[in-house]
């Protein structure tokens, strides 16, 4: 049971990287680093909108299995 969330937690987490990359679209060095784009707010619509989404339920089912892998341990 161990190693089957071990490896849950592996794709999840390679999952959870790339959906977080995929959310700087657009995002040039200094938007990365933390420096503003004209400080514009803009809502997210579409695809941005599900990765966020998307990207939040990978979170929680990251934090959820890392409380299960120490609670078999």
């Amino acid at each position: 049971m161990l190693e089957i969330f071990t490896w849950i937690e592996i794709i999840v987490s390679v999952l959870l990287i790339v959906s977080i990359i995929l959310q700087q679209r657009g995002a040039d060095v200094g938007g990365a680093l933390g420096g503003q784009e004209g400080g514009v707010y803009f809502s997210r619509r579409g695809i941005e909108k599900y990765l966020f989404y998307i990207t939040i339920v990978l979170a929680v089912i990251f934090v959820a299995s890392a409380i299960a892998i120490v609670a078999l341990r």
